[in-house]
């Protein structure tokens, strides 16, 4: 066994369906009284009854999250927040709607419920991504971590199944990358590996049942333990590809790392040295890449970064961005290399070792 640092994260999880009903005792335990609901505008409805059903705690409702937590709705946001004098944020929605209450965390010091609508996971990180000026940068800061998360599979139900195929396996992706992570350690191997099988399992349910209440909830307990995975080590080569291109070029968040995962999978294996060999046992595949690349195939996920509105012309300006300034990776980040990779995603290729 090597030597390792695990440093577990202060958060409560309570886990189960209903427990979305538990909010307004959780703002309590917070020691908190006024809570604003966040949500994206689709899901404005749902927020305002939140708030309703939160009553005297409710201080109001902001349903204008966007993807890629953009400053500017922060700002907005920041004004209400002030104006309604609230002391805690409730977070009902995917990534965008947690992120903003991340920045509000960070700008204010508000406290933070998150109840997630998707499998993206962000509501078990410290981390925030922010985009200003057309350049998305992320951070990792424990002020931004939700005090608590209230896991309700009720409220996946309604997840459009191409999302919830979306959405899982940018869950999936944090696994992955935990697990040859500079910093990894065996507690977050253990809780990766489980992460992605009941991901993994549970999507292909969804898409044959997206009412299945058993599958929602094993696929909403997957996104909290890749989720938890990419809160408590680094990340790697394909989610520096990622905030570029969304950050960048606009690209949807989810269906990115749908297209790029197998991909950037296959630039690092060789250079990971085994530790990829349980994802390609676990989806039965020859290497990681390749199963990864059939999961998402057999799941109807989009397969290029054309289909999802990236310019060709990009490609070089994206390659050098990454280039210029990349996370750690188990492999150099080399440039023409990384070109290749993203040529290669552009068109709906086959992953390999670029």
């Amino acid at each position: 066994m090597e030597a390792f640092v695990h440093e577990a994260l202060p958060q409560r999880v309570v886990f189960g369906t209903g427990s979305m009903q538990q909010a307004g005792r959780e703002i309590e335990r917070l020691g908190a009284s006024r809570a604003l609901v966040l949500s994206t505008p689709g899901h404005a409805a749902e927020a305002e009854a939140l708030a309703e059903a939160l009553g005297t705690a409710a201080a109001g409702v902001f349903a204008g999250a966007v993807m890629h937590t953009p400053v500017e709705v922060t700002e907005q946001a920041l004004q209400v927040l002030t104006e309604a004098g609230a002391d805690v944020v409730v977070a009902l929605g995917g990534g965008s709607t947690i992120g903003l209450g991340k920045a509000l965390a960070r700008r204010s010091g508000v406290r933070q419920i998150a109840i997630p609508t998707s499998y993206a996971g962000s509501e078990a990180t410290p981390i925030l991504g922010e985009t200003a000026e057309g350049r998305k940068t992320t951070q990792r800061d424990l002020r931004v971590l939700p005090e608590a998360i209230l896991y309700d599979p009720e409220l996946t139900l309604g997840l459009p199944p191409a999302f919830s195929v979306t959405s899982g396996l940018n869950a999936i992706a944090h696994a992955v990358e935990a697990l040859y992570a500079e910093n990894r350690n065996p507690l977050i191997r253990l809780l990766a590996l489980s992460g992605l099988e009941a991901m993994a399992n549970a999507l292909p349910r969804i898409l044959d049942d997206p009412q299945a209440r058993d599958a929602r909830s094993d696929a909403l307990y997957g996104a909290w333990a890749c989720g938890t995975c990419l809160g408590s080590v680094g990340m790697a080569l394909h989610h520096r590809i990622c905030h570029v291109l969304g950050g960048s070029f606009g690209l949807p968040h989810a269906e990115t790392h749908s297209v790029i995962l197998p991909h950037a999978v296959a630039y690092n294996e060789a250079a990971a040295n085994g530790l990829l060999a349980p994802v390609a046992e676990l989806l039965g595949a020859p290497t990681a890449a390749d199963g990864l690349h059939r999961l998402a195939t057999r799941l109807g996920a989009p397969r290029s970064l054309r289909e999802l509105g990236m310019p060709e012309s990009g490609l070089g300006d994206a390659a050098e961005e990454i280039a210029a300034s990349p996370y750690w990776n188990p492999r150099s980040v080399e440039q023409e290399a990384v070109r290749r990779l993203l040529q290669d995603a552009f068109g709906g290729q086959p992953p390999r070792a670029a």
